[in-house]
């Protein structure tokens, strides 16, 4: 019996700005590799000796031309993907949230940057997974679980998700 394979850790990130009804959530439309065409957050895989956080400092700089400093960069939880027809996109991401940051949004040779409203999020855009979770996680929830995809490799067929809301953080 061969060993278990573990799958790669990357990191994500969700810059937010604005406040109230006018807050805005920075994603991006990825150019290449997985996921190519969609509508996602910014961060990779996380590189040898880095933390989820250095990569996910890392990755908002390359893919957007903007700096956050990682003490403001705000844990939100980790989540498995499991794509049993494609193993090799299964994946352990941590996710991330920020308020501040600085520098000049720029698209990058990866992603096509752009403002989102959160009551407008392009969840017909985004991996499946995103309308379980994402807008819960960006109103301050933290999350853990997995999802599996179906043979299609576009539509979600199991997910478990433990969930731990702004109210229960006090």
């Amino acid at each position: 019996m061969s060993p278990k394979r573990r799958h790669p850790d990357v990191c994500v990130a969700y810059l937010l700005r604005g406040e109230g009804e006018d807050t805005q959530v920075l994603l991006g439309r990825k150019k290449s590799g997985l996921g190519s065409g969609r509508t996602v957050g910014l961060g990779g895989k996380i590189e040898a000796g880095e933390t989820p956080l250095l990569a996910v400092v890392r990755e908002i700089e390359e893919e957007s031309g903007l700096i956050v400093d990682p003490a403001d960069l705000d844990e939100r939880g980790m989540l498995e993907y499991r794509f049993p027809t494609h193993p090799d996109w299964s994946q352990r991401s941590t996710i991330f949230v920020a308020h501040a940051f600085r520098g000049e949004l720029a698209e990058s040779d990866e992603l096509e940057p752009d403002w989102y409203p959160l009551y407008a999020l392009p969840l017909d855009r985004m991996w499946h997974d995103a309308s379980f979770w994402l807008p819960q996680v960006l109103a301050g929830a933290r999350i853990a679980g997995y999802f599996t995809y179906g043979p299609d490799e576009a539509t979600v067929v199991d997910h478990k998700l433990t969930w731990k809301r702004p109210a229960d953080l006090t």
